[in-house]
């Protein structure tokens, strides 16, 4: 009988931090369908007044105006039409990018399952990577809610926002995380693998493989995080989201995630997370050989 692994009472604390983070990425509707408008200042970098936010809201009600109404009922009787501007430009580049959102996430994750199965030859472990992954960005989402949404630290980042996100953003840091993200833990998984392989239990197997690469992935993850913190340091609003995005994530994914959720996750599965299952015969293997 697998008996699970004794959860501390830090263990507990730093889960239940965490999954505050993805509830409020949940609690973040607006992520990918708001613009932020700001206007610079020095020191401080201040949010839109709310003469420019009624004035945004005049812009989008003459653009639907103009597109829905009076170009159809006159020059487009005769011929094709199109409204430009800022205002159509901000609003058309917002659709495009809230209607391939979903459809980038559904590739790079069925990518990131396919290639893990070819690797490592397991639906466990192909299915728990892509769960941490989506844990991991869904946990920089919820960061970001907490300190542009709901104002946390605006004092500290010396910046004040209309809370709302970039539009970009949530795209770009699906994808760049994701990669990232999947960089570590492969490495990780082989360390643990080969364990395996020379006849290691699970247990001491998991603890071989996060021990002897704890710390290369720290390295790279402080490397990385020194990198994206720049641009939490410039003054436009759009370039602190990003670094604060990436560079807590990473900070979350090398520590909460690899550290933790990855090793108790493998624990849990134990033998059976390095078992070749039915599906994966059908995929030509990737890097590693069979277990003996």
């Amino acid at each position: 009988m697998l008996k699970p692994p004794a959860i501390s009472r830090t263990q507990r604390i730093i889960a239940s931090v965490f999954l505050l983070l993805v509830a409020a990425a949940g609690g973040g509707a607006a992520l990918a369908s708001r613009h932020e408008h700001h206007v610079q200042g020095t020191p401080r970098s201040y949010a839109a007044p709310p003469r420019l936010v009624v004035s945004n809201v005049r812009s989008t009600i003459r653009l639907t105006l103009r597109r829905e109404t009076i170009v159809p009922q006159t020059v487009g009787r005769v011929g094709e039409a199109h409204v430009s501007g800022q205002a159509a430009g901000s609003r058309d580049f917002n659709s495009l990018i809230s209607a391939r959102l979903p459809l980038v996430m559904a590739f790079v994750i069925l990518l990131t399952f396919l290639l893990m199965l070819a690797s490592f030859r397991s639906v466990s472990v192909a299915l728990s990577t892509v769960l941490l992954n989506v844990l991991s960005v869904a946990s920089a989402y919820g960061l970001l809610v907490l300190v542009f949404q709901h104002h946390w630290f605006d004092g500290v980042l010396g910046t004040t926002t209309n809370g709302a996100i970039v539009a970009w953003l949530p795209l770009f840091l699906f994808v760049i995380l994701f990669g990232l993200s999947m960089d570590y833990h492969v490495f990780v998984l082989s360390r643990i693998r080969e364990a395996v392989q020379r006849g290691a239990s699970p247990e001491d197997a998991i603890s071989e493989g996060v021990r002897t690469s704890a710390g290369v992935v720290t390295s790279a993850a402080v490397v990385m995080m020194a990198a994206f913190g720049v641009f939490a340091t410039l003054s436009t609003i759009d370039m602190k989201q990003l670094g604060i995005g990436l560079a807590s994530a990473v900070a979350i994914d090398a520590t909460i995630v690899r550290g933790v959720l990855l090793p108790a996750t493998l624990q849990l599965l134990g033998r059976r997370a390095w078992e070749e299952s039915r599906v994966a015969r059908a995929i030509p293997a990737i890097g590693h050989s069979e277990l003996a």
